[in-house]
């Protein structure tokens, strides 16, 4: 750790500040640290570790941070359940929306579709980073989801710890990804991921050419999902 982020982990007041704002419908806890092209994601409420992993952050960090208050997984969104890890494209919001609104017609699927095509720029824009910049999401998987599933659909990966497979980076970007791959953990590389438009934040990034990372580690490792997060702020550039 820098003298700098020392000085900030020590008086975080200084630089750290935090307010609520309303996105596409959706809460989010706005926290910045000084001037920095570091964006950051926690998009799933029970994902408590993150959470925490995230605050824990960026009292020492710089950056922007976005992290979806609330416990629940999935959010309510133009009236309708939603994930909200697949809101970011037409195609993939619909197949939430049917999925888990199996009682809507479709004129009501529509019409929400409609509504989230409205608020999706403002949405998006404020969720990434500035040009050449990284977003840096988190997520915790308790419920089997492991590097394993996006091998097949990669266009790389790097599984030193092949028997740990829960605990991964998929990163976008391949200098990025040729930097994480050198490394003591496991990582895999969309580029451009094969397969249906499934409306993540990863896809949209590829597709739009932006720098964006994903740490899964499984749930209440707190500490293993710090160890990587810093060791991802060290290798990086910003």
């Amino acid at each position: 750790m820098s003298r700098r982020e020392l000085l900030l982990s020590i008086f975080p007041w200084r630089k750290h500040h935090s307010k609520l704002v309303l996105l596409a419908g959706i809460q989010f806890e706005r926290t910045s640290n000084g001037r920095s092209r570091r964006r950051y994601l926690r998009i799933h409420g029970d994902e408590k570790t993150a959470a925490e992993a995230l605050a824990q952050h960026m009292r020492a960090r710089r950056g922007v941070a976005f992290s979806v208050t609330g416990g629940n997984r999935l959010v309510k969104v133009a009236g309708g359940v939603l994930d909200p890890n697949r809101m970011y494209s037409r195609a993939g919001a619909e197949k939430s929306y049917r999925r888990l609104n199996p009682e809507w017609s479709h004129a009501e699927i529509q019409r929400a579709l409609d509504w989230l095509d409205r608020a999706r720029p403002k949405l998006v824009k404020a969720l990434l980073p500035p040009k050449g910049g990284l977003l840096f999401a988190l997520h915790n998987n308790a419920r089997g989801y492991s590097a394993e599933d996006e091998v097949g659909i990669s266009q790389a990966g790097s599984l030193p710890r092949r028997a740990e497979p829960h605990e991964f980076f998929l990163a976008t970007n391949v200098e990025d990804y040729k930097l994480l791959s050198k490394g003591p953990y496991n990582v895999v590389l969309q580029s451009s991921p094969e397969g249906e438009d499934d409306g993540s934040m990863s896809r949209l990034c590829a597709r739009l050419g932006v720098r964006y990372v994903n740490l899964e580690v499984g749930a209440g490792k707190l500490e293993l999902q710090k160890e990587m997060m810093n060791w991802l702020e060290n290798t990086l550039p910003e």
